[in-house]
């Protein structure tokens, strides 16, 4: 990843936590991620750049086995405090991902491919350990609220000052580029001004309202290897009716019985 967030970004990150506001703002996005994922119980999930471990609080006590990375040890240390032991944390980067192949049945970026510093490589590292699930979470660029964050870098020091915004035709087309044409979806919350999203997310919750392409949080989901629904074909071969006494016949099966004529 290209920006590693210091402790001050760690300690930044964790007062904007404490916000009962901004915590209404991650529980829109969480929300959008677990309906999207739909993740089953007994299964694998890995974060990448899971940062202090917020996003990956909603899994604990569903079953799931949990994996974090995160180049940052700061927001690590954030991290085991959140969740203990209950998840397996590795410092690391998105791009070059210590697991084997198909290691997961669902991976996540939230909030983090922005700051990757070869985001289609880290997403094809993505695909690469994932069985069934990639979710990528982004603020979506066109949108309002990614406007404002943008603009905010402006005028003081913030952690987006070091990121890429995206849009969701720009992630579409990433996966497209290492799955081909798979099946995916997307969805966004974060339609109204922060404000207003705490009086309305009972609405911000409804799903016509999260095909609007402008909510300032997209989230995209993709299926890393294609299903096919397979049709019987009929095998058809010739049987001979004929054969010398005592000699062997072969069967379709490859194994060899003797005929009697």
């Amino acid at each position: 990843m290209n920006y590693v967030f210091d402790y001050q970004d760690a300690l930044r990150y964790e007062k904007w936590l404490s916000d009962e506001r901004n915590r209404r703002v991650l529980e829109l996005e969480i929300g959008v991620m677990t309906e999207m994922l739909r993740p089953a119980p007994v299964r694998r999930l890995l974060d990448i750049g899971c940062g202090s471990g917020a996003s990956l609080h909603p899994f604990l006590n569903k079953g799931i086995e949990l994996t974090g990375i995160d180049p940052s040890s700061h927001m690590l240390d954030f991290a085991r405090q959140r969740l203990g032991s209950r998840v397996d944390l590795h410092q690391g980067f998105a791009e070059d991902l210590p697991f084997d192949d198909n290691s997961f049945h669902y991976v996540v970026f939230f909030l983090s491919l922005e700051f990757c510093q070869d985001p289609e490589r880290a997403l094809e590292e993505a695909c690469r350990v994932c069985r069934d699930r990639v979710f990528v979470g982004i603020l979506n660029r066109f949108s309002l609220y990614a406007i404002r964050c943008r603009t905010a870098r402006l005028f003081k020091t913030t952690v987006y000052g070091n990121a890429r915004f995206f849009s969701i035709n720009e992630i579409r087309r990433l996966f497209y580029s290492k799955l081909g044409d798979v099946p995916l979806q997307w969805r966004t919350v974060l339609q109204f001004p922060r404000p207003a999203a705490a009086l309305l997310q009972r609405l911000e919750s409804s799903r016509a309202i999260q095909y609007s392409p402008f909510g300032g949080f997209a989230g995209i989901v993709a299926d890393p290897i294609p299903r096919f629904r397979a049709s019987p074909l009929e095998l058809k071969y010739r049987v001979s009716h004929r054969a010398a006494h005592g000699e062997q016949v072969a069967s379709c099966a490859g194994d060899y019985r003797n005929e009697k004529i």
